[in-house]
């Protein structure tokens, strides 16, 4: 990667999340562009720029950061709501990456190649990723149905309830840890993230004290983790 859009980088991280207190945030979003937090976390941007960068030559792309930067924060200030702060926060740093880039590219004209796009790797890579996500949660479920409890369990005195789809999630995210771990040829981490899940899960399952939710539950993790391993080996020796 090109240091100068490393720098950059750096920089609206630095300024964006070590160099902003919460109290700014707060009083931004209270004041809006009445609040000079705003206009001094703007500037704090653009001199880390010139910071990092160490040259007054690009003293043009640390003014576009700087004002593009502002812009930005004065749209999400101006639009976002208490009910749409999560949307916003996603969509501003999205903006602000998309600028960086853009004044990055045009300072250094790369030349961007997309070779990859025709190599077999790339796609078997992929493949074994759609594959791990939504299908292998839907074979699993279908897998295991017969078994699937037609009861919830009890929940014990001042337990919090289960979060909605967590399970679908939480099985997509360690399919795709499995599979990089696979493609880097780290089993221990393979190890260590069973054992991980093993204590965090069947600890609430041992207090439950269901066998047969708990023997439901080690099905869908041992299915999980062994399609996971198979797939991953598959696409490392068709490499």
């Amino acid at each position: 990667m090109d240091i100068f859009l490393i720098k950059l980088l750096i920089a609206h991280f630095l300024g964006d999340f070590f160099l902003q207190p919460d109290s700014w945030v707060v009083e931004k979003e209270a004041k809006k562009l009445r609040s000079l937090k705003l206009y001094l976390h703007v500037l704090i941007h653009g001199g880390l720029v010139m910071l990092l960068l160490a040259d007054l030559n690009y003293w043009r792309q640390a003014v576009a950061i700087l004002v593009l930067h502002g812009l930005i924060d004065t749209v999400k200030l101006l639009f976002q709501r208490s009910s749409t702060k999560r949307t916003w926060f996603f969509a501003d740093q999205v903006l602000h990456l998309i600028s960086i880039l853009a004044v990055w590219y045009l300072s250094t004209n790369p030349v961007l190649s997309f070779d990859y796009l025709s190599k077999e790797a790339f796609w078997i890579a992929a493949l074994g990723i759609l594959f791990l996500s939504y299908p292998t949660s839907l074979i699993i479920k279908t897998l295991i149905a017969k078994w699937t409890p037609n009861y919830l369990p009890t929940q014990p005195a001042g337990s919090v309830a289960s979060l909605q789809s967590a399970g679908k999630y939480i099985g997509m995210m360690e399919r795709l840890l499995v599979l990089l771990f696979v493609y880097t040829n780290h089993w221990e981490a393979v190890g260590f993230l069973i054992a991980a899940k093993s204590i965090f899960r069947f600890g609430d399952l041992k207090e439950g004290n269901d066998l047969k939710l708990t023997e439901y539950i080690l099905i869908g993790t041992f299915l999980s983790f062994g399609i996971a391993i198979v797939v991953g080996m598959v696409c490392v020796n068709l490499v």
